[in-house]
């Protein structure tokens, strides 16, 4: 594969040292009778992926930890490497549980669009039908799918602050939905609403509350009863409002931190209220359990045909404040390969932890990845990420 092509796939499925034993397993799965060809025909590069997670740990400058699920209808591969955490040394949990951050927007909007296809929600209604008094009159006629494909107009809530240090201050403040909505909304739009496009957590938070409304019970438990049960889901869950800690086994996160001498602190992450994330980011899971998300969603086991659609429509408008096209759809992200491949994914990014899930339309490859980076919210692509993306497409 051309190296043009391989960063373009990462940039867009970033869809954002004591090492372990690198452990991997590779096996073929046979395509579907009666499916097309898939677009995706070859085999995972065992051997490319597990060059692309080799050696992390403590010494390791991007990251601790890697665990890695390739699948679809032409073959399959999982590998972990790294440690669980950098004071024992021990190896990497294959199966541990990691916050996913806004890969928590793929599960939200599916519920939103299952309300659609139940007809309790109507995509080009304005927001304030169901949530009178939230969005001023001001700002246009907000419609639900303008939350859903980040083309509202909204500006973010205000919050600690974008420096790692006045976040770390606040990790354990319990952060309120609707204190975020109301401080969101007393600014000035943006922009008109279906304009532009500009990808912000608080579209996700005004849809978590409008979930609430419409179905009458907590936003964790309807995405509990519509998604995780149905789908069998059981390692995946939401933080209560004040929890700080990940549940189950899972590989603790680390922020590298410059100290004055020259070195590097590794500063544990791992325990962080993440309520001000919500429905846009709060999300612990697995990388087998995101892979199983993903196989059923594009498989159109979650949400009919009809709405599925708005997954896999980019609207047509420019990313806020630039020229470039925008790339967002209903929950997801899209980008075209020069080869002709389109893929579809999310990603999201949590202090100690980047996850990336996304696929080939018709499931011909998958890919799911939870990175321990030691800069996960970082502007650059982590290059553990990137290489393991680069790799799971490598010919």
């Amino acid at each position: 594969m051309k190296a043009r092509t391989r960063m373009l796939i990462a940039a867009a499925l970033v869809l954002g040292v004591a090492s372990g034993p690198v452990v991997a397993h590779a096996a073929p799965v046979p395509v579907r009778a009666g499916v097309t060809a898939p677009v995706v025909s070859a085999p995972p590069n065992a051997a490319a992926l597990e060059r692309a997670i080799a050696g992390l740990g403590a010494e390791h400058r991007d990251a601790t930890a890697a665990l890695v699920r390739i699948g679809g209808t032409s073959g399959s591969w999982r590998g972990g490497s790294g440690v669980a955490d950098v004071v024992t040394g021990r190896a990497a949990v294959e199966e541990g549980r990691f916050r996913a951050g806004s890969v928590t927007k793929t599960f939200t909007a599916a519920v939103v669009l299952q309300l659609a296809a139940e007809g309790r929600v109507d995509l080009d209604r304005p927001v304030r039908r169901y949530l009178p008094g939230t969005v001023p009159d001001s700002y246009g006629a907000v419609t639900v799918r303008q939350l859903l494909d980040h083309t509202s107009g909204i500006p973010a809530a205000d919050g600690p602050g974008d420096s790692f240090e006045a976040q770390w201050e606040h990790r354990f403040d319990v952060t309120d939905p609707h204190d975020q909505i109301a401080d969101a909304l007393a600014k000035p739009r943006e922009f008109a609403p279906g304009t532009a496009q500009h990808y912000l957590n608080i579209n996700y938070t005004v849809l978590g509350v409008l979930v609430e409304k419409v179905t009458g019970t907590s936003y964790e438990e309807a995405v509990g009863r519509r998604i995780l049960r149905p789908l069998g889901l059981r390692q995946t869950s939401f933080p209560s409002r004040t929890q700080t800690r990940i549940h189950g086994p899972h590989n603790r996160g680390y922020q590298a931190i410059a100290r004055a001498d020259g070195s590097r602190e590794l500063r544990d992450v791992t325990e962080w209220n993440s309520s001000d994330r919500w429905a846009a980011g709060d999300i612990v899971s697995t990388t087998a359990d995101l892979e199983r998300f993903t196989t059923a969603l594009f498989g159109g086991r979650v949400v009919p045909a009809a709405q599925l659609e708005e997954m896999f429509t980019v609207p047509a408008v420019k990313t806020f404040g630039k020229e470039e096209a925008a790339t967002m759809t209903a929950g997801l992200s899209r980008i075209a390969l020069p080869d002709g491949t389109v893929l579809w994914g999310k990603s999201g990014g949590r202090h100690g932890y980047n996850t990336g899930m996304g696929a080939t339309r018709d499931l011909s490859r998958t890919v799911v990845y939870s990175v321990n980076s030691t800069n996960a919210k970082g502007e650059e692509t982590n290059p553990v990420v990137m290489g393991i993306v680069m790799a799971a497409f490598a010919r």
